[in-house]
């Protein structure tokens, strides 16, 4: 069984068995047509069950013959042009590269004598990030597994800043489509159920800053202690962005903590084009960046900044066996200071090739192209009467709904709009997500894709609207 691990004897194997894997992933990526097969839990989960884990295959060529029946053959690839459905991106061959470098190598990035360079690395993109941002010389930040972790770090970091030793005092506000973790890291902190005060957003589906501005006010009459304010940079919903220069000044009115949820919106620190729709952005106490959404990485490279470096010493403890208080005192840099994760992979890798090989005008250029995809897609949607749009696009979603000119009712409507996207995504040829607007159903294109094109917009507007005439015609059968 030595003959498995990876080491000097057996870096040969390690080759062959690498290139043989890349190349099956290479010829799939080649010869796929659509970005699913529609395949159902049904079918595939028997053939998934009937593998004995106790009986090795032995050969790796027979693993990936497996492999291709199990998982490739029926995966769902972002990379193709008609996936619009959440927020995944097809990712860059630098990223990918980097990927294979850091899973063989295996540094773990929680302290100096397990990762060295890559240590040095993952603080150099977070000071480049943090550049990028706006955030100041004394800012600092860890990457993390993705956004949900990274905003609640945050919000721990807030919740100690705010120096309260009743947690049932403070409050959390954020607009009413922000992302669920902030709720979710409010639990996990142990603050009280009312701990997340729901702002209203505007038309544009942006915080009402007028609305802010009340209930951080209402928060102090009451005796209450507003701990932080979550603006977003990039709803999952929508794509809207906060008002961020106007939540920074009520912020620094009330004396209160502001973490700007980039992570969709992070994209623009790289853009040639709309870096503008972020100004504000300086002005947070943290950020929340998802490399793998809108800078093409693959999954998981996300980090959480700071615009002070001494606050995350609320996510510090030491360990005689890893981190011990000397070290401190020794500069030997260990990243486990200020992380929630132990063991943690170099995520941090991918994001250097990319950067040394394609620049950051490179990755902006990519974002910018999708943002402008979605704006051509909104005019598209606009001037179909088929169909409602909800929001002019601030990044590269676009929410909207099939309106029947026959049909009045908006449960039919609703059920035809949820059958159309079911039988898209079980035909193959297309997967759009789904949400909920004031109650009823919508259909979602995030595009992340700028191999998608507007001929593609189209297509997949007329299958889905096929689909719901073809529910329609069928549900005033039954009714006959």
């Amino acid at each position: 069984m030595r003959s498995h691990l990876l080491n000097g004897l057996t870096a040969e194997r390690y080759r062959r068995s690498v290139t043989e894997g890349v190349e099956r992933v290479a010829a799939k990526l080649a010869t796929t047509d659509r970005p699913f097969t529609g395949v159902t839990v049904d079918a595939l989960a028997p053939r998934i069950d009937a593998i004995d884990l106790d009986r090795p295959l032995g050969d790796t060529t027979a693993v990936l013959d497996e492999l291709e029946d199990v998982y490739l053959r029926d995966a769902v690839y972002f990379h193709h042009p008609r996936y619009l459905a959440h927020l995944n991106c097809p990712v860059v061959i630098p990223a990918v590269l980097g990927e294979a470098v850091l899973s063989a190598v295996n540094s773990s990035l929680d302290t100096w004598d397990q990762s060295a360079g890559g240590t040095l690395i993952e603080r150099r993109l977070i000071e480049w990030t943090a550049a990028r941002a706006g955030l100041g010389p004394a800012a600092d930040g860890v990457f993390t597994s993705g956004g949900s972790q990274s905003n609640l770090q945050a919000l721990l970091l807030a919740r100690e800043e705010a120096k309260c030793d009743d947690l049932a005092k403070l409050r959390v506000f954020a607009s009413d489509v922000s992302h669920f973790s902030v709720k979710k890291s409010a639990k996990l902190l142990g603050l009280g159920q009312d701990a997340v005060v729901t702002v209203p957003v505007d038309h544009d589906k942006r915080m009402q800053t007028v609305a802010l501005a009340h209930e951080l006010e209402r928060c102090k009459q009451d005796g209450l202690v507003p701990m932080a304010v979550v603006a977003t940079a990039g709803t999952t919903d929508f794509g809207s962005i906060d008002p961020l220069p106007e939540i920074a000044g009520l912020c620094a009115q009330y004396g209160v903590w502001m973490h700007v949820d980039a992570a969709y919106g992070c994209g623009l620190l790289a853009s040639v084009k709309h870096r503008h729709r972020i100004d504000g952005i300086e002005r947070a106490d943290s950020v929340t960046v998802d490399y793998h959404k809108s800078f093409f990485q693959p999954v998981s490279s996300s980090a959480v900044l700071v615009r002070d470096a001494a606050t995350l010493r609320h996510a510090t403890y030491h360990a005689e066996y890893l981190n011990p208080r000397r070290m401190v005192q020794e500069r030997i840099p260990n990243q486990v200071d200020k992380s929630l994760q132990t063991t943690r992979r170099f995520d941090a890798l991918k994001l250097w090739l990319t950067l040394r090989t394609m620049g950051a005008d490179g990755i902006g250029q990519l974002f910018d192209e999708v943002c402008d995809l979605a704006r051509q897609g909104w005019r598209l949607l606009a001037a179909d009467p088929r169909y409602d749009v909800v929001v002019e696009p601030s990044l590269s979603t676009l929410v909207f709904r099939y309106i029947p000119a026959a049909v009045t009712d908006p449960a039919e409507i609703d059920r035809a709009n949820l059958y159309a996207r079911k039988a898209l995504f079980a035909s193959g040829d297309a997967v759009v997500a789904g949400t909920k607007v004031a109650g009823r159903h919508y259909l979602k294109f995030t595009l992340l894709n700028p191999e998608t094109t507007t001929a593609d917009i189209t297509a997949v507007l007329d299958l889905i609207a096929g689909h719901a005439e073809q529910y329609l015609g069928e549900s005033l059968d039954r009714a006959s």
